[in-house]
């Protein structure tokens, strides 16, 4: 028992009293901890708390609607800190905190700009296409072929010279053709930040053109279970979208479940005509559950989708006469399971974080119906660790390594190989170094090293110009 009093009292804490200018109390204040995943809310008397923290720099969000957002940094080894905060009244969005330059910082520290694109609702029901939505950021644009199938373009580069992260882990799901949707919906995502520009450095040659990073919502506040359902029905496709969220979260455990669902029928065009062929039905699951102490915060993650897309072509308006939102011919199917583990220790004034994810992603083309053209599975195994070296409020010093192996393998011999069987093999090293000069100058720089290797089978004849049979290893 004398033990147990000792180890509670030597727990780092930070409590502390929210205002505003006129110095009342705020009620409903967000305070978050992105790196633990943390969080919760100021009481009726303004008083927060925040137990179970880590050593070492950690930062933390204060937000709230119609006020600036406050970011603090503070340093804690194994102390209680008290920490007031005034919140200012303005209809200004001020910044937030970001994962995708390496490590959570504010923009202002951050020497890569990235845009960070909140998903407002609002938004979101303008239009049943979720790509659409990024085009709201300067620079970024679309390929579209249908309400369903639609790819990001940034600064004119696009495909897989574009890296999408689902959460921060790279998302595969055959990006290398227009025909092929994002794969990602909207539902259970919080804001999207993008890197427009090359961050090879941080990401390898897949990002030479940009990064999109869906960053999902945050866990419920400590001690609460929350929920929510959302429904949108659009005219021009006569679409309906539902979303189901349910999420929950004490003090060291949290979790969440949402399930959405979207169907569309063919576009109605202007004059009264509608577009043969161009209807969509999808359906996605999202779960998470993890662990959050001052050791450590360790989460897992699950992602389903289903996609049936139809495609308009010339075969399928030669027969598509009625209007209508079932997928019968001439469509694609894409099913992807990703199942993902972020984790972060603490290890005194270090910080190691490590991560792996594996994706499954099957993809069908159907012809006529019940007709199969093509079936590939791409199957991706992704990990990384990165080491937060000590540092100071003015540096960030970090060193990694990250590895993916994909395998794609034609399924039951179809009549149409898209794509050869073949493995890929990356496996990269990098050190990031990030240095403010007089408060105001930021310089950052880097190494990275990469060995990547593609090997494929044979498809036709060698003495085919076209025979695609290819083995190369590529070091950069």
């Amino acid at each position: 028992m004398i033990l147990s009093y000792h180890i509670s009292n030597a727990q780092n804490k930070i409590t502390g009293k929210i205002t505003d200018q006129d110095n009342l109390p705020l009620i409903g204040v967000s305070i978050f901890v992105p790196d633990m995943n943390k969080g919760t809310v100021s009481n009726s008397n303004g008083i927060y708390v925040l137990s179970n923290l880590p050593n070492g720099k950690i930062k933390i969000q204060y937000s709230m609607l119609g006020y600036t957002n406050r970011i603090e940094t503070v340093e804690l080894n194994k102390n209680s800190l008290e920490l007031n905060v005034i919140l200012k009244q303005t209809a200004i969005e001020m910044e937030e905190i970001i994962v995708s330059g390496g490590y959570n910082s504010t923009q202002h520290e951050n020497a890569v700009k990235i845009d960070v694109l909140k998903l407002d609702p609002l938004i979101i029901t303008s239009t049943p296409n979720f790509t659409e939505v990024l085009t709201k950021v300067p620079g970024v644009d679309m390929i579209s072929k249908g309400s369903g199938v639609s790819k990001p373009v940034i600064r004119g580069l696009s495909m897989n010279d574009i890296l999408v992260l689902n959460n921060e882990v790279r998302f595969e799901n055959y990006q290398y053709s227009d025909h092929h949707p994002l794969g990602i919906d909207e539902f259970g995502i919080e804001d999207v930040e993008i890197i427009k520009g090359p961050a090879s450095l941080l990401y390898g040659s897949d990002a030479i053109g940009g990064v999109i990073n869906f960053i999902k919502e945050k866990p419920a506040p400590t001690g609460n279970i929350i929920g929510d359902y959302n429904m949108q029905l659009f005219l021009n496709t006569l679409g309906m979208t539902n979303n189901l969220g349910i999420k929950g979260a004490s003090k060291k455990f949290f979790g969440g479940l949402r399930v959405g669902h979207k169907t569309n029928s063919d576009f109605l065009q202007g004059g009264g005509t509608f577009a043969p062929n161009s209807r969509s039905n999808e359906m996605s699951v999202k779960a998470n559950t993890g662990f959050t102490d001052k050791v450590g915060t360790f989460k897992l993650f699950y992602d389903f989708n289903n996609q049936k897309l139809d495609l308009v072509e010339d075969e399928a308006i030669e027969e598509i006469t009625e209007r209508g939102r079932k997928n019968e011919i001439f469509y694609q199917e894409l099913n992807t399971h990703l199942l993902s583990s972020q984790n972060k220790l603490y290890l005194g004034k270090f910080k190691l974080d490590i991560n792996s994810a594996f994706q499954n992603t099957e993809l069908i083309h159907f012809g006529e119906a019940n007709e199969y053209e093509i079936q590939m599975e791409l199957a991706t195994l992704t990990y990384d660790a990165k080491l937060h070296l000590p540092s100071k409020e003015n540096s960030e010093y970090i060193i990694g390594f990250q590895g993916f192996n994909q395998t794609n393998t034609n399924l039951n011999d179809r009549e149409t190989k898209l794509l050869p069987d073949a493995t890929t093999d990356n496996y990269s090293a990098f050190g990031l170094l990030q240095y403010t000069f007089f408060k105001k100058l930021k310089v950052q720089t880097g190494v990275r090293y990469d060995n990547k290797t593609i090997t494929t089978q044979a498809i036709g004849l060698t003495t085919d110009p076209d025979y695609p049979s290819i083995t190369q290893q590529i070091l950069w």
